[in-house]
């Protein structure tokens, strides 16, 4: 009589006793029993004191009983070869598993279970005498093999197993196709290729047999920046070399979590929808599969779950395959992100390893140890191998170039002890010393064709700073001026016929410049503003369309959700009629051109001001004169069922410009008076102008200080390190052009104090801006033909 039979002679004499004594419940697993046995196990039939034990080898063999014993032979392959059953008897060592089991009981009973560990559950009350000992003694009684004791092992591992380690680098060699990157402070790496160093046979995992454990958990912590819309790419996958045929693969797509495997029938695909990781930031992912069940966690969040019409197979095999990190063995569906942590956790739920987490997006279980470290100094001369990449690059020096191409890196300033970062057009401040006016330097001189009315300062990304100068003459027309080297350089003439205003802006990639021309090319002919566009091929502007106005005095540009909006001030007709209408246009994207939207009633129009305050969007238009009078009243307009609808009305003496301006969370709206005319009484020009402040208790823009101006034109703010500034536009006081334009500074709740005086003549308009160089101010003059740039110095 071989081992086996005699272990089985235990097994059927301890379910005798135990039957006989009380009411006990036990179930264990009698490991070895492939699906191809040649045993004819329809023969084996037994009857134990009551209790009927009945087997059948289709698919798993289920053992029942009529009263308190259950004993379940589960699938076990031990051997790669199918042996009879005297030598595949084995027993699993057991465990608990409390609210689990009757689980399991419900939806895996009719497939059954390839479990690592059987269970066993005491139930009604504890025996009067002490059958755990014998029961302790079966369970770890060695198996039988070819008549020998062998202790019974799982197929892998139940550790964490690091799946992402086995393909980088280690002690300090490079791996072909991986990249090793610092983002975020966070290190990971990146994969260039589906390189066969990236895989490693499965082989190395299950070290006792073929089978893909039923019950697990995938771990991963990544980065994406972006995926197209239709492209997905693999995380990892497990791959049969002979055939080459995809086993099992996560994967993932611009809103999707994809979980393949192969099934009895044929492929299964699991999908998480919802899911949004190509966002520039780092996540953590938990997949969990147990049965019918499987569940995805990202960043230590709700989990969401589904439910699946069959269970993960429990006879999976991955007997000749491989696992291929970052790709499925093919460059479609490489992964082009960053990838932090990669683990395999066998026969349990991980989620509640790694979670909660201090830091949900980097909820860790196990990282690879070259990943984990931060980067440490070469001893001697010794190079580090490992092509480590820093997220940004930090430049020093004189200013370098900002394009496209330098976008998202660093600048170090020594001069100004200052740390810049690079939008794509400009160097933005990140980290500067405070900056604090000292005064004001007469920088250039600007000697123009003709009077200036207007300046419109805007970048081009890769080309460069631009000034559009909106002169009155019409030859040589206006002109644009590029910034080069600290000054202002010209580059190209436009025609227009006495200019009053230049707008640039965006439709989507199109750049534009539109100028409200305030004359027709005839005396008496149509008066026609003109759209212009950038042309990257000439590196010009070039005509794009025309639109009829009416002594157009200024352009708004803005957006409001997808929509592009243009509005023109019309000041009046060619007969003298100053109360017509302003229209707004909107881009149509299928004629590509502006097509009327809306027509608002203005009197003299001066001026339009878009700002948003919240979700609240506003246009507010600067009145002038109605024919006989300056005092009257300017509208702001908000933005309500795909129009503008009256908001408030403001009283102002010939209105000139307004100014939206925030200082923490308070909104400002400065207008600038130019004129008073009222009545018979006489012309005044030395006025106040007006700086209004939103309440948010009445809803409405309510007066928060007065300033004396001269036939104020214009006004600028800005902001230099923590201290907010006003610059006025002064143009004539009654008697004389040449007066002193004031720059105004706040004082919290002193409002606006005066502090710099700048000598100018017939002012029109100011302009702040920014460069490599410094501060600037730039001011245009309607009455010479000289404009000024003024240096602002800092301490």
């Amino acid at each position: 009589m071989t081992i086996s039979l005699i272990l089985l002679k235990w097994v059927i004499l301890c379910c005798f006793i135990l039957c006989s004594v009380g009411s006990f419940h036990i179930s264990f697993e009698v490991k070895g029993l492939s699906t191809d046995t040649q045993v004819k196990w329809e023969n084996l039939h037994f009857t134990l004191n009551m209790c009927l034990v009945h087997s059948s080898i289709t698919n798993h063999t289920f053992l029942n009983t009529s009263r308190n014993i259950l004993v379940v032979v589960r699938n076990c392959a031990i051997s790669d070869a199918p042996l009879p059953l005297s030598t595949q008897f084995c027993l699993c060592l057991p465990t608990c598993h409390i609210g689990e089991s009757e689980r399991r009981k419900k939806h895996q009973d009719k497939q059954g279970d390839r479990s690592l560990l059987a269970e066993y559950q005491l139930q009604d009350k504890v025996l009067p005498w002490s059958p755990r000992w014998l029961l302790l003694g079966l369970l770890l009684f060695p198996l039988a093999k070819d008549g020998k004791a062998v202790p019974w092992k799982p197929c892998t591992d139940l550790l964490p197993l690091d799946l992402l380690s086995r393909v980088l680098p280690q002690s300090g060699e490079a791996v072909s196709g991986v990249r090793m990157v610092q983002e975020g402070g966070v290190r990971g790496v990146q994969f260039s290729s589906p390189s066969e160093a990236l895989s490693f046979p499965s082989s190395q995992l299950f070290i006792n047999c073929h089978f893909f454990p039923q019950e697990f958990s995938i771990i991963v912590t990544l980065k994406v920046a972006r995926i197209a819309q239709k492209r997905s790419e693999y995380i990892f996958s497990v791959v049969e070399e002979e055939q080459d045929q995809l086993l099992l693969g996560l994967r993932y797509s611009a809103d999707r979590v994809h979980f393949l495997y192969k099934g009895p029938t044929g492929r299964e695909r699991l999908t998480f929808r919802g899911i949004r990781l190509a966002d520039s930031q780092w996540h953590s992912l938990v997949l969990a599969v147990s049965g019918r069940h499987t569940t995805l966690t990202v960043d230590c969040g709700l989990p969401l779950e589904l439910v699946h019409e069959r269970s993960f197979p429990s006879d999976f095999n991955a007997e000749g395959s491989r696992f291929f990190i970052g790709s499925c063995k093919r460059w479609k569906g490489l992964f082009s992100g960053l990838l932090r942590q990669l683990v395999l956790l066998p026969g349990s739920d991980g989620t509640s390893q790694v979670c909660p987490s201090s830091k949900p997006r980097l909820a860790e279980i196990s990282v690879p140890p070259v990943l984990s470290d931060l980067p440490v100094k070469p001893s001697g001369n010794e190079v580090l191998m490992p092509p480590y990449e820093a997220e940004v690059r930090v430049t020093m020096g004189s200013s370098p170039p900002c394009t496209s191409t330098e976008q998202g890196h660093l600048w170090f300033n020594t001069l100004k002890k200052g740390l810049f970062l690079c939008d794509g057009a400009d160097w933005l401040p990140m980290l500067q010393e405070k900056e604090r006016l000292d005064y004001v330097d007469d920088y250039q001189d600007l000697y123009t064709s003709s009077e200036t009315l207007d300046i419109e300062l805007f970048q081009i990304p890769s080309v460069g700073l631009f000034a559009a100068m909106a002169h009155r003459g019409a030859k040589p027309g206006s002109a644009i001026y590029q910034w080069k080297a600290g000054k202002f350089e010209l580059y190209q003439n436009i025609s227009t016929f006495k200019a009053q205003a230049w707008k640039h802006f965006n439709v989507g990639k199109k750049t534009f410049l539109a100028v409200s021309n305030s004359g027709g090319s005839v005396e008496g002919e149509k008066e026609l503003s003109v759209i212009y566009e950038w042309s990257s091929k000439r590196l010009r502007f070039v005509r794009y369309q025309t639109l009829e106005t009416y002594s157009a005095r200024d352009w708004e540009a803005f957006c409001i959700h997808d929509d592009v909006f243009l509005a023109v001030a019309n000041h009046r007709t060619g007969h003298g009629n100053h109360n017509i209408d302003s229209v707004i246009y909107r881009w149509n994207p299928g004629t590509k051109a502006f097509e009327v939207n809306q027509t608002i009633s203005t009197s003299g129009a001066y001026d339009w001001e878009f700002f948003t305050v919240g979700p609240y969007h506003f246009l507010v238009v600067a009145n002038a004169f109605d024919g006989s009078s300056t005092r009257i009243d300017s509208s702001i307009y908000i933005w309500l069922g795909g129009a503008f609808q009256l908001f408030q009305t403001i009283r102002t003496y010939g209105a000139t410009d307004w100014e939206m301006f925030q200082i923490g969370n308070r909104v400002f709206l400065a207008v600038a008076n130019g004129h008073m005319l009222y009545e018979r009484g006489p012309s005044l020009y030395a006025i106040n102008s007006t700086i209004y402040e939103l309440d948010m208790t009445t809803k409405m823009f309510l007066k928060f200080q007065d300033l004396v101006t001269y036939s104020a034109v214009d006004w600028e703010f800005f902001t230099l390190g923590d201290e907010h500034f006003l610059v006025v536009a002064n143009s004539y006081d009654g008697a004389s052009y040449s007066l002193n334009s004031i720059i105004y500074r706040w004082q919290g709740y002193e409002g606006f104090v005066p502090i710099h005086r700048l000598p100018t003549i017939g002012c029109s308009d100011w302009e702040f801006f920014k460069s490599a160089e410094g501060a600037y101010l730039m001011y245009s003059s309607a009455k010479v033909p000289l404009s000024k740039v003024f240096k602002l110095r800092t301490h």
